[in-house]
């Protein structure tokens, strides 16, 4: 007879989290760190009595907001390059739904993360609960459904033996880099407490191998025909060639072969900013080296990137009437983006096959001095707009340049949402890898301070400092609390430019008028046009517990900086900046919709020239 050890469900939960690892080129580590939970009646008595009562390594992070935590766990899982996370639980209706944004982010990330929201009593006695929905179509419906259509994988556990099955698919798709995202696995808090004799071979430790897979001889064939065919070749690289540790080979094949590199948001770091190769940002908010660049390649070798339409201006960005294209990727979904060259397999081990093969067939890329011409051009563009002065305010592209010029080159800033993605993923110079932290493929508002304290809990020995505008600081701040109270230092450097001014700008850009966008008061014509609210950020941090500055000069940023940095705490600097003085694009598009029909001819001479700008989109191309 096998041996069987008497749990109850949440006791068996923690017990099989507490022994997972993963094990890649050899080095084995800990998947799970901990578990980060807002405890209430769906969880506390299962989950919160099973962490409680010890006997695991996983470690409790009390969260002040569901949803804040979730973002947490997803930054600390993409710092680590996806080979660690942190689990998170909820209660039923209210606090599980708080995740659904997360889960969200984290699905269109490919980041993974473990969501154990509470749920309904699967006995349906005490129906309804607390907190339940009630669907007169479908009885089985619970807030816990909602996160079905953002889970790469969900489960509802109705018996205490289900979990086995449940928690190794679980696994199966958290530690697949192809497939893996938010997985959801909805815990009825009535089964949570329920014994069962589990099996004790299911405890343990278990060692997930994330494999590496080579390219096919077919792939690499029609890849090194295509980049010998080639004069002029731009590499795009994402989120992937972080994920794949493959920054060495991606730099051997560009120096050998004189092939320059453009940057997505998730890619940005994989290369030095004044690497003669680099280019920095693409698309949308890119540089105009980068685009440029894009505009004339006769070929893009896409690593690692979803091609989304900020990295391809809305498919306008290849100009070059016989672009082709080369997709590396381990997601077929995104190897099939492009009428390309399918190569589904690591970055790491296409990159290093690629280098063999050329090396054979001696190839150089023909460009020459326009190349060096182009980046010193865009280099003298950043080094005007990151110093620019007006007597009436900071601007906001000043006060990015003078924070890149003042922090540590191996400190890590964090972003989401707002202008200052455009301008960071444009201006930001970095030095080290791993040093620029960008959620922009969900772009979420309030991602940043929750986002900047994972991204701590991953790098204890560097500064972090979360880059947020004044409206995503009002939208999700309370991880700042939690930052505190595990004494892991973030600063916070808030953009005061009174309300949500890149949603403002794009607003007037597209021919509209201000309307709804600003923080301000409500005017005698009862629209909100009135005096901005005096808000005192600095003060609310204060209260919290955090050490605050303020900054209305460089000098004073500069002050602010050396001060927070000293600090053993948490800080936040807040610092005003004037509307509307953040980077515009750089020979680029990005497609948003125009009202065709306007009483505005303001609108209507926008609608024009959205028309003009989509005859250059080229779709059948991806």
């Amino acid at each position: 007879m096998s041996v069987t050890i008497r749990l109850t469900m949440a006791q068996a939960l923690v017990k099989f989290l507490d022994r997972q690892y993963v094990i890649r080129d050899g080095e084995e580590s800990k998947f799970f760190a901990g578990v980060m939970g807002i405890f209430g009646h769906g969880n506390v008595t299962g989950i919160g009595q099973a962490l409680e009562q010890g006997g695991h390594d996983l470690t409790l992070i009390q969260g002040k907001n569901e949803q804040g935590m979730a973002h947490a766990a997803i930054a600390f899982a993409k710092q680590r390059n996806r080979l660690a996370s942190y689990a998170c639980t909820s209660s039923i209706g209210p606090g599980a739904l708080n995740m659904v944004t997360a889960a969200g982010v984290a699905t269109v990330n490919r980041i993974p993360l473990l969501l154990l929201p509470g749920d309904n009593f699967a006995s349906r006695m005490p129906d309804p609960v607390l907190q339940q929905l009630e669907n007169g179509m479908d009885y089985t419906l619970s807030a816990a459904d909602a996160f079905k259509p953002v889970s790469k994988y969900w489960d509802r556990v109705h018996r205490p033996d289900q979990l086995m099955v449940s928690l190794l698919q679980a696994m199966r798709v958290l530690t697949d880099p192809a497939e893996t995202g938010a997985v959801t696995i909805a815990l009825p808090q009535d089964v949570q407490c329920e014994a069962y004799d589990y099996p004790e071979a299911f405890f343990c430790k278990r060692v997930h191998l994330i494999d590496r897979q080579p390219p096919s001889e077919n792939s690499i064939a029609q890849a090194v025909s295509r980049i010998a065919a080639s004069k002029r070749p731009l590499m795009i690289v994402g989120g992937g060639i972080h994920y794949a540790d493959a920054l060495d080979e991606m730099l051997q094949l560009c120096e050998m072969f004189h092939v320059p590199v453009a940057e997505t948001q998730a890619g940005k770091s994989a290369m030095k900013w004044d690497h003669p190769l680099s280019l920095g940002g693409v698309g949308a908010t890119g540089t105009a080296a980068a685009n440029k660049a894009a505009a004339e390649a006769d070929l893009i070798i896409a690593v690692g990137t979803r091609l989304s339409d900020f990295t391809t201006s809305s498919k306008t960005a290849f100009k070059h009437p016989d672009v082709s294209f080369i997709n590396i990727n381990i997601s077929s979904l995104d190897t099939h983006k492009t009428q390309g060259v399918h190569m589904k397999a690591d970055a790491k081990l296409s990159l290093a096959r690629l280098v063999e093969e050329l090396r054979e067939l001696d190839y150089r890329s023909s460009y020459g001095i326009e190349l060096h011409e182009t980046k010193q051009a865009w280099n003298a563009e950043v080094d005007r707009i990151t110093h620019l002065e007006r007597g009436d305010g900071l601007v906001q592209t000043t006060v990015l340049g003078a924070i890149n010029e003042w922090i540590d080159p191996d400190a890590v800033v964090v972003c989401a949402a707002g202008s200052m993605p455009g301008d960071l993923h444009r201006i930001w110079r970095t030095v080290k890898p791993k040093t620029y932290h960008m959620e922009y493929g969900f772009s979420c508002m309030g991602y940043e301070v929750s986002g900047a304290f994972g991204v701590k809990l991953a790098e204890q020995d560097r500064e972090v400092y979360a880059l947020v505008g004044d409206g995503s600081y009002l939208m999700l701040h309370s991880e700042l609390i939690t930052s505190l109270q595990e004494r892991q230092k973030i600063t916070v450097l808030l953009l005061d430019n009174h309300g949500y001014q890149c949603i403002h700008n794009l607003q007037r850009e597209q021919g509209g008028v201000s309307f709804g966008n600003e923080f301000r008061y409500r005017g005698e014509n009862g629209r909100l046009e009135g005096d901005y609210l005096s808000i005192d950020y600095a003060k609310h941090a204060e209260s919290m517990g955090a050490n605050a500055f303020r900054a209305s000069s460089i000098e004073e940023l500069k002050l602010a900086l050396a001060q927070a940095k000293s600090s053993d705490r948490s800080c936040l600097i807040a610092i005003s900046v004037l509307p509307g003085t953040n980077t515009g694009g750089y020979d680029s598009w990005w497609q948003v919709g125009v009202s065709e029909v306007s009483k505005q001819p303001s609108v209507e001479q926008a609608y024009a020239a959205y028309k003009a700008s989509m005859e250059n989109m080229r779709p059948l191309s991806f």
